[in-house]
């Protein structure tokens, strides 16, 4: 069984031999000795690295473990994939958050890119490997001015949205905005509730009109288009339901308060 079959049928067992590891440094020799980059020590080095970076809920561990899996999936639809190159792009891909929620004007993928480059140097890696996995990372945040270029940057683009899209997408959206005090909606000056669509304030609403709803058509491998597909009825059903259900509030709300209050003057 190769270690990307291992990674796909069975990846608790991975993960509970890597949690189980002593955790000393593991040595530069013992890590760069396989034939292939990614084997079982590299993964758990990695993955140490990863999980003392991760302190965003909404872009905790298990976001990583998702767009990892996310990725192999789109993978075995690919032909020439370096896996090498592709897990540890995964893993890495959001080393850079915590510098970005310290500081917004800051972007979590260019830090992160080179939080990894200079990880992997330092761990004895070769430059040309650190520089793929760096240009994978830098790339996978949306942004028109800087897509992805390697087959292995677009698959974990398309998996990191892949976690953006559907269920998943709502639920980590209300989690970070949550997190940094933002509401679901904003009003309109007519006391309306505003959709978010041409919204300048953020909240939930803004947030799913400027980015979620549109992430659907940013995907550049068959797999993924595929699935953001599937994922894509629940996360418009959710907006709609959540809207109508807000406005009926309001609406219903206001009308019966101005007809109480209008009793009063009346009386």
């Amino acid at each position: 069984m190769t270690w990307h079959d291992l990674l796909l049928a069975n990846p608790s067992v991975l993960f509970r031999d890597c949690h189980n590891t002593t955790t000393n440094e593991r040595s530069v020799e013992t890590v760069c000795s396989a034939d292939k980059v990614m084997n079982k020590e590299t993964y758990c080095l990695f993955e140490k690295f990863m999980l003392s970076c991760m302190t965003d809920t909404a872009h905790d561990k298990e976001h990583v473990y998702r767009v990892l899996y996310n990725a192999l999936e789109i993978a075995g639809e690919e032909n020439n994939v370096n896996y090498d190159i592709l897990i540890a792009a995964c893993l890495l891909h959001d080393i850079g958050r915590k510098e970005q929620f310290e500081n917004p004007a800051l972007c979590h993928a260019e830090v992160g890119s080179e939080k990894a480059y200079q990880f992997l140097l330092a761990h004895g890696f070769e430059t040309s490997y650190a520089e793929q996995v760096k240009q994978c990372i830098q790339t996978h945040r949306y942004r028109k001015s800087n897509p992805p270029q390697s087959l292995e940057a677009k698959i974990l683009f398309d998996a990191d949205k892949l976690d953006v899209a559907g269920a998943i997408g709502i639920a980590r959206t209300l989690v970070y905005k949550g997190i940094v005090s933002e509401p679901l909606y904003n009003m309109l000056p007519d006391g309306t509730v505003s959709t978010g669509e041409n919204d300048v304030a953020p909240s939930f609403f803004q947030e799913y009109k400027y980015k979620l709803e549109k992430i659907y058509s940013s995907f550049y491998t068959k797999k993924a288009v595929e699935i953001a597909k599937e994922r894509q009825h629940s996360a418009i059903e959710f907006y709609n339901s959540l809207y109508q259900e807000v406005n009926l509030s309001y609406r219903n709300g206001i009308n019966e308060l101005n007809r109480l209050l209008e009793d009063y003057d009346r009386r």
